[in-house]
């Protein structure tokens, strides 16, 4: 029995030396020992318990109790074994690691299902939502010296595995060099390959590895319905990769591009927080797929009112589309300057006014009349377009909706009102002018 408590005291304690070793015949018994387990169990503990009423310093009895005198030689390695068997079972066997590696772990957070989703959502579609800086020269008043400063910044995504970037045109506009910063931020010089102002769309292009790409879902926008989930990724003042969740408000809304004036029509409108820098970015369904691009708010001070507005991407697909294959969107013109709205209704009259229709292009072929004055300076209305193939034409909306249905090289009817009598003719539709 005192061999076997003796060999377990070496296991659990840290092994005394004889007593000749310390000065004036002291007992070790002053140094604390050491424990190899921070939690004993119910059976550790008991053998404790026996262990402390035994003598620590088992000198005296090392050739009674422990070994023959033959075999004290061995003594030490026969000690060795023995506690690397006994703390190789406590430690595989006793429950007390296992509380203790409970105690390093930190239990997972519990979520909802639909926050679930909403993780997976924005850790899913992250990696395609890119970050756009617009660049613009200025030179230094008092050094002369040119400086490439940033004038603005906006949102983006991957669109293909080439590295075509979509976005809005007006986070580009007026940039003379631009760069896109990717969600492990590395950032890649971009080059404009096409951009159509009327709907406010631009495609770049950077030279990034093709495993760095990762284009985003594409989905439709024809089956929304008002009351679904979105969910908008992008910078808003900066701050990258951010997500706000909302609900679709209201379709087919109507817009106006901020570059020319000419309607987008079946905007999508959206109460997720829309903010400066958000435009460009990605307007997400609840199965991460793209269904428009946030490009407008309405408010008041510039930041977000719950009034947001993305162009659905049953538009933005065809135009990437010509964008990626021509550089440019062919579009249909009549070819003619008209008067604002609210001047022609000032004059008690509904439809557009003609003020200019150049010679070279088609209106001007087909023999519309422009605005003019007369030799004593008193002006003479040109030709106010009531209809075009048989649709009322009311204001400047009105026709940029009936010429986005037409083709280039379609021939429409236009009914004019000139002077006091209404007249039809037939115009042969060209293609929009290159824009530089």
């Amino acid at each position: 029995m005192a061999t076997s408590c003796s060999l377990l005291l070496s296991t659990l304690f840290l092994h005394s030396p004889p007593s000749s070793s310390f000065p004036n015949g002291s007992s070790p018994r002053s140094s604390p020992p050491i424990s190899i387990s921070l939690y004993p169990t119910r059976s550790t503990r008991r053998c404790f318990r026996i262990l402390s009423k035994l003598p620590l310093d088992d000198t005296e009895h090392d050739n009674t109790l422990l070994l023959p005198p033959r075999l004290s030689a061995v003594k030490p390695f026969l000690l060795l074994c023995t506690s690397v068997a006994l703390s190789f079972s406590l430690f595989a066997a006793s429950p007390a690691v296992e509380s203790a590696a409970a105690f390093v772990v930190a239990t997972p957070r519990k979520l909802q299902t639909d926050e679930l989703a909403t993780v997976r959502l924005f850790q899913e579609n992250t990696p395609s939502v890119v970050y756009i800086t617009n660049l613009a020269v200025r030179q230094d008043a008092f050094t002369l010296d040119v400086l490439e400063v940033p004038q603005g910044s906006g949102s983006g995504f991957v669109w293909d595995k080439q590295g075509h970037i979509v976005t809005n045109y007006h986070v580009i506009r007026g940039a003379s060099d631009l760069r896109v910063t990717l969600a492990d931020q590395s950032t890649y010089d971009a080059k404009v390959v096409g951009f159509d102002q009327d709907k406010d769309v631009a495609v770049l292009r950077i030279e990034a590895p093709k495993d760095k790409l990762r284009p985003i879902p594409v989905g439709v926008s024809a089956d929304l319905l008002v009351g679904q989930k979105v969910f908008a990724i992008g910078n808003p003042f900066g701050l990258d990769h951010t997500l706000t969740t909302g609900v679709i408000s209201g379709l087919r809304r109507e817009i106006s591009s901020a570059a020319t004036g000419r309607p987008i029509q079946d905007v999508i409108q959206t109460d997720a927080a829309i903010n400066p820098g958000n435009s460009g970015g990605p307007l997400l369904d609840s199965s991460g797929t793209l269904i428009g691009i946030n490009t407008a708010i309405y408010s008041p001070s510039g930041a977000s009112s719950g009034v947001g507005f993305s162009i659905p991407v049953d538009t933005v697909g065809g135009i990437v589309d010509q964008l990626v294959r021509f550089g440019k969107v062919t579009r249909p013109i009549l070819g003619i300057k008209f008067a604002p709205d609210q001047s022609v209704e000032q004059l008690g009259v509904s439809g557009v006014l003609v003020l200019d229709a150049p010679p070279s292009g088609p209106a001007g072929k087909a023999g519309l009349q422009s605005t003019k004055r007369d030799g004593y300076g008193r002006l003479i209305l040109g030709d106010i377009i009531t209809s075009v193939n048989g649709t009322k034409v009311t204001n400047g909306s009105d026709l940029y909706r009936i010429l986005d249905q037409c083709k280039v090289g379609d021939e429409v009817t236009v009914e004019v009102l000139r002077g006091d009598h209404k007249e039809k003719i037939s115009v042969t539709l060209e293609p929009k002018p290159d824009e530089t």
